[in-house]
């Protein structure tokens, strides 16, 4: 797993929920909220968890990412509703959802860093 292509993709969200914003599209709320279903979140819950689930950070960044996509889900589900100033609201700096972004992609370079150390 190219945990640098992890990190990029989930800190990308936030361009993705400004287009979806701006275009007023529909996002797959029911997804974006589940971590199993992202790359990273299928390999953190497979060949990772084989991997690297006895590491001190690997829990963390397991429960850090599906902090994440609960976040996510939450603007997902307010663009659906079409509340598209409450879903820039809540992507905006400390907001919940920015600081579950910040949690996870800490996390993520913290598994990267033991993974490198092993």
């Amino acid at each position: 797993m190219d945990l640098d292509l992890a990190i990029q993709s989930h800190s990308g969200w936030k361009i993705k929920f400004r287009t979806a914003i701006s275009k007023k599209e529909v996002m797959d709320a029911m997804t974006i909220a589940k971590d199993n279903c992202c790359e990273l979140g299928k390999w953190l819950h497979g060949e990772g968890k084989a991997q690297l689930g006895s590491l001190n950070c690997y829990a963390d960044c397991v429960a850090k990412h599906a902090a994440f996509h609960i976040e996510a889900g939450k603007v997902a589900n307010m663009i659906n509703a079409k509340k598209f100033n409450d879903a820039q609201t809540m992507i905006d700096a400390n907001t919940p959802y920015a600081k579950a972004s910040l949690a996870a992609i800490n996390a993520i370079m913290k598994l990267k860093l033991e993974r490198q150390s092993q």
